[in-house]
C-alpha cells in the first residue's frame, strides 16, 4: 500500500506529536507540575507512538494496522487527560490534536495493510 494512502493519518500523527511535545514542555513549566504528572506522561507516550505510527505507515510496515490501533488508544487517553486541564491553552490544543489523530488512526487500523 502506498504511503500516499496514509497521508491524512500521517499528517494527523505529525500534528499530534508536535502538540503533545509542546504540551509536555509547557506542563513542566506550570506551577503545580505534580497535578499534571499523568498529563505529562501521556503527552510523552502519545508523541512517541505518533512518531512510530508515522514511520510504520511511511515504510509500509506489516504491523501498521496494530500500531495505528494502539496509537488511537493512547491518543484517546491523552485527549481525555488533557481535557481535564482545558483551561490551559496547550492542553486544549493537545486534546484537539489527539482527538483528530485518534479518529484517523482508528480508521487506518481497520484497513488491511497485508496482502
Amino acid at each position: 500500500m502506498s504511503h500516499q494512502k496514509f497521508k491524512d493519518c500521517i499528517d494527523a500523527c505529525s500534528e499530534c506529536a508536535v502538540e503533545c511535545s509542546h504540551c509536555e514542555s509547557e506542563c513542566l513549566n506550570e506551577q503545580d507540575v505534580k497535578m499534571l504528572a499523568r498529563c505529562i506522561k501521556l503527552d510523552h507516550d502519545c508523541a512517541a507512538i505518533c512518531l512510530f505510527a508515522m514511520q510504520a505507515m511511511a515504510s509500509g510496515s506489516e504491523f501498521t494496522e496494530k500500531i495505528c490501533k494502539l496509537c488511537a488508544e493512547i491518543c484517546t487517553a491523552c485527549a481525555k487527560e488533557c481535557e481535564k486541564h482545558a483551561h490551559m491553552e496547550h492542553c486544549k490544543n493537545c486534546a484537539e490534536a489527539c482527538r483528530k489523530c485518534a479518529v484517523e488512526c482508528s480508521n487506518m487500523s481497520k484497513l488491511s495493510t497485508v496482502k
